[in-house]
């Protein structure tokens, strides 16, 4: 005779809806921090009218230095390139700029919203790249038809850059753009929601498996969402040991694997995501992400800004004292209190206002400055797995645990190192027109990337960037 459960005692019911109604709590206050945020940021916005300015770097001590930075002493400048085209990156500020061009066709987590709303964003990206990495960036939202158009734009203006960074573009189109603009230039084209999410990913994952006394050999892996991030998240784990048997991708179908009804389709729609069905196969499983991650020591999240996409039930499925990265932004799939409360063991999300934040901020100012000081013609996933490995170490230096395993945005002397790390592989991989020492390549980050705090203070000091304003402030605007 089959075995019956016995039901639920009903203490048992009134604790589950208690923990119920105490998530729910989270969720809703978590959201409220948000919206408040958001609220604060559109105040702000208003009132400096955006985030960044360009600032002569020259002395200008009467019109007459005009005919030195202009006419007619410019003209040599000029004929000089002409006759050697890499002297670009020597007489003019090539050498320090980079593009942060975008189509606005997947911003944050907000979707498609157009190149017009995806500046903000930019803006932010360009204060990010000056005050962390000392890298001149300016925003380019792309009003384009198609990637072929959004591709000859960038192709067209590249000789004013020194690095393209690729931001917010939808997937599957971003890997293809990102693959073409490599052939075709000849300076480094990086889309940071790919390499630079994976990156910072990889890193964190480094540290949390070390902290967990776990390896990418042994242990099972999901990554939830298949696209820009997770695509290529797989990609660097499996070149570092990660077993493909015990790596399950999850989209909003379910489990991605070799017989499921949509794979032929994916070869031809999204050959990127089908090259990893093939490799993986699920991981052995088929399903839903209840599925997915019933016994997996790790799971990524990496899609949709939903608090409640990943649910304690999920982490409770997994092994004993998980690590789980929910790294959707604005808002993560799971707030980390409720992941803890679950059973995981580190929790990192997209955020800077939580302990261990994963984001990309953390790797595309180093990568660029790191790039740039060696005039890099490309960038590879070697210089990206460099730039993990650097960033992991400077966390393990400052001791690792549950609320550390990444440095935060902060711990200002990991970064040049990481720069000299990407430099290293630069030269090392033979993609450097500019051939240094390490202690040469750290010693010009560390001086390039000290710059820009030292320039805010003292902008600040002198009353030429405006004090930020309490409380709200309406409609007024800095002069």
């Amino acid at each position: 005779m089959a075995d019956i459960a016995a039901a639920p005692h009903p203490q048992h019911r009134v604790g589950r809806r208690r923990a119920r109604s105490a998530e729910e709590a989270i969720d809703k206050r978590r959201e409220g921090e948000t919206d408040e945020l958001g609220r604060r940021a559109v105040e702000l916005s208003r009132f400096y009218g955006g985030k960044v300015e360009t600032v002569p770097k020259v002395p200008v001590r009467s019109m007459h230095d005009f005919s030195l930075w202009y006419t007619p002493g410019v003209a040599k400048v000029s004929r000089a390139i002409e006759a050697d085209p890499e002297l670009a990156f020597e007489l003019t500020g090539r050498w320090n700029t980079v593009a942060i061009a975008t189509d606005g066709s997947r911003v944050l987590g907000l979707g498609n919203i157009g190149p017009a709303a995806a500046l903000p964003v930019m803006e932010g990206k360009a204060l990010l790249f000056k005050f962390l990495g000392g890298v001149d960036a300016f925003p380019v939202p792309i009003k384009a038809a198609s990637p072929g158009e959004f591709m000859a734009t960038v192709e067209a203006i590249s000789p004013a850059f020194g690095g393209i960074n690729l931001e917010d573009i939808a997937s599957p189109k971003c890997f293809a753009i990102l693959e073409e603009l490599t052939k075709r230039l000849e300076i480094p084209v990086w889309h940071d929601d790919q390499l630079g999410t994976a990156a910072a990913t990889v890193a964190g994952l480094l540290n949390a498996l070390t902290f967990t006394r776990r390896s990418f050999k042994e242990c099972r892996t999901v990554l939830l969402g298949a696209g820009a991030a997770n695509l290529v998240t797989a990609r660097i784990l499996l070149s570092l040991g990660q077993d493909p048997h015990r790596l399950t991708l999850v989209d909003h179908k379910g489990i991605l694997h070799a017989e499921r009804d949509d794979v032929d389709e994916l070869s031809v729609r999204n050959p990127w995501k089908y090259r990893l069905a093939l490799k993986t196969n699920g991981g052995g499983r088929t399903g839903d992400l209840a599925r997915a991650v019933d016994g997996a020591d790790v799971l990524v999240a990496a899609s949709t800004s939903t608090p409640g996409t990943v649910r304690p039930e999920h982490v409770r499925a997994m092994a004993r004292a998980p690590v789980v990265f929910a790294l959707a932004n604005p808002e993560p799939e799971i707030w980390p209190d409720v992941a803890r409360s679950a059973g995981a063991a580190v929790v990192a999300t997209g955020r800077s206002d939580f302990p261990n934040q994963v984001n990309n901020s953390l790797i595309f100012p180093a990568v660029f400055r790191g790039v740039l000081d060696a005039r890099a013609k490309s960038i590879s996933d070697e210089i990206v797995v460099a730039a993990a490995k650097e960033l992991a170490r400077g966390a393990e230096r400052r001791g690792l645990n549950a609320h550390h395993i990444l440095p935060t945005m902060e711990e200002s002397d990991v970064f040049p190192e990481v720069a000299a790390a990407v430099a290293d592989a630069s030269v090392r991989l033979g993609v450097a027109r500019r051939r240094l020492s390490h202690d040469e390549f750290l010693g010009h980050a560390r001086t390039l990337m000290a710059r820009p705090g030292r320039l805010v203070r003292t902008l600040a000091r002198a009353h030429l960037t405006a004090p930020m304003p309490r409380g709200s402030i309406g409609h007024r605007r800095a002069t």
